[in-house]
């Protein structure tokens, strides 16, 4: 093994799964070994369940797929340098809608199978107690902790921040009343959704047990907590409002209701065959013997057998703007030392995975003695890396891919401009990501692109669903430049 570089991953989720599978098909055997470091089943952690790569915690859902949306635009940005997240989740996709939800088991089997795969790749299942020895990424996710933080907090020299986030129960098929639902998906005719109507007084004894009901105590005092907003507890959106659920996720518009509804608890399913159900936006903090008194008062949920119970657990990350640089290399050192995953303030399972496939590449990059990684900053994935390291350090929060990231579109920006070329492009990615056209508003996204880009010029306020597309469409020119001009692609390795 003498001359053989060593290049280290600390963490398997979901950024350390994305750096593996990059550099253990790029990097040459004879000058590099790739290790990844993964702790379980070692050492647990208080929510995951399996010793498996990629596991995912919270939802099963990797949020909407659509050109329309901000995470559609991000799934194909990364589907485009081939993400195996991407790969692995359309093999163990179940109904969900408009978004990609997936098997969670089968989806994490998928992503450790095609990693064990790769003969450059080692897997160790150890717990890492200090930082290894450069060049290193940095996976270890929100739940870092012990002597490992510690080593982190030294080299970065800074104090780490967090935040309290919650994941929601999952109950067992066979225990739902079935009587007391309907299947539907919200503005479609899609029946993937498992919906459960309440009238007013079963939604308002509902509220009232959730804001009586004995909670998990946590370090902090109730009204010092801080959650992420796009994700907060069921109990804590009760405790701002009596309406916020039924304007929340319990909210009954978008499907066919039956008559006197007034909220709608929806249930999506955790596996194909339909065997266990997750209660959407119903993460929680409430003490176990409460969930099961609580949440059987939802009428599909009287009998219901609880598989796993929701969980609160503290995640923690760091002040990217102070201690990160653009290609997510840590400033404090000179050393080849890179942070990926939520833990540098990005908050989803897409976007912590973009930030491993970025570390992976800005490693390799900088190895093989190329310029750092520069994503376009008009692309999703380039919004959220000039986000994390460059937005102002007194207001940072983990933030999520979403279009207030990224300026409003100038008529010069989109000159020349072609649908044609551009949509030609998708085709090509979704071909490549194994997605049907469908599930991306293909058709519908680019007719309409086409009518707002030819109003472009004449018009001069655009409504908010046209200054989205426009956003998107600018995204998906940058990144098609981006991938003919910046990459090596005589190198499809390097890419793909």
């Amino acid at each position: 093994m003498s001359g053989i570089k060593k290049i280290s991953i600390v963490g398997g989720g979901l950024a350390g799964s994305e750096a593996a599978w990059f550099l253990g098909r790029v990097a040459d055997p004879t000058k590099y070994r790739v290790v990844l470091y993964e702790q379980r089943p070692v050492k647990r952690t208080p929510v995951h369940r399996t010793a498996n790569l990629a596991e995912l915690v919270c939802s099963n859902s990797l949020k909407a797929e659509s050109l329309y949306t901000p995470s559609g635009i991000l799934k194909i940005e990364m589907s485009s340098l081939g993400s195996v997240v991407l790969k692995a989740a359309q093999e163990a996709r179940v109904p969900g809608g408009k978004s990609l939800v997936v098997d969670r088991d089968a989806f994490s089997e998928k992503v450790s199978q095609l990693i064990s795969s790769l003969a450059s790749v080692e897997i160790i299942r150890e717990e890492i107690k200090e930082i290894p020895d450069p060049p290193v990424i940095i996976a270890t996710g929100p739940l870092t902790g012990g002597r490992f933080a510690e080593s982190l907090r030294e080299l970065l020299g800074e104090d780490f921040l967090y935040y309290y986030d919650a994941v929601a129960p999952i109950v067992d098929a066979e225990s739902i009343d079935y009587s007391r639902t309907f299947w539907g998906s919200r503005y479609s005719d899609a029946k993937d959704y498992l919906n459960c109507p309440m009238t007013y007084d079963e939604y308002r004894a509902f509220v009232e047990a959730l804001l009586q009901a004995e909670k998990i105590p946590l370090e902090a005092p109730d009204k010092e907590l801080q959650f992420f907003e796009s994700c907060l507890p069921v109990e804590e959106m009760a405790r701002r409002g009596f309406d916020t659920l039924a304007y929340g996720p319990m909210r009954p518009v978008g499907l066919k209701v039956p008559e006197g509804t007034y909220a709608v608890v929806q249930l999506r399913r955790e596996d194909l065959p339909g065997k266990a159900f997750s209660l959407v936006g119903f993460q929680t903090r409430l003490k176990w013997r409460e969930q099961e008194r609580v949440f059987r008062m939802i009428p599909c949920l009287r009998e219901a057998e609880f598989l796993r119970y929701g969980v609160v657990h503290r995640n923690t990350y760091v002040l990217g703007p102070k201690v990160l640089e653009r290609d997510l290399k840590i400033k404090t050192t000179s050393d080849l030392i890179f942070l990926s995953g939520q833990i540098t303030g990005v908050e989803g399972y897409m976007e912590s995975a973009m930030t491993g496939m970025v570390a992976a590449r800005s490693l390799w990059r900088r190895l093989e003695g190329m310029e750092p990684l520069s994503l376009p900053p008009l692309t999703m994935s380039g919004a959220l890396l000039d986000y994390v390291s460059s937005s102002d350090p007194l207001k940072f929060v983990p933030m999520n891919a979403n279009f207030g990231l990224l300026p409003q579109v100038t008529p010069r920006e989109l000159e020349g401009c072609s649908v044609e070329e551009l949509s030609g492009f998708v085709i090509k990615v979704a071909k490549r990501y194994g997605v049907p056209l469908e599930r991306l508003a293909f058709g519908e996204f680019f007719e309409e692109a086409g009518k707002v880009l030819s109003l472009l010029k004449k018009k001069k306020r655009f409504s908010k669903r046209e200054r989205r597309i426009l956003k998107s469409i600018r995204a998906l020119k940058k990144l098609k430049s981006f991938l003919e001009t910046t990459l090596d692609s005589q190198n499809p390795r390097f890419l793909f």
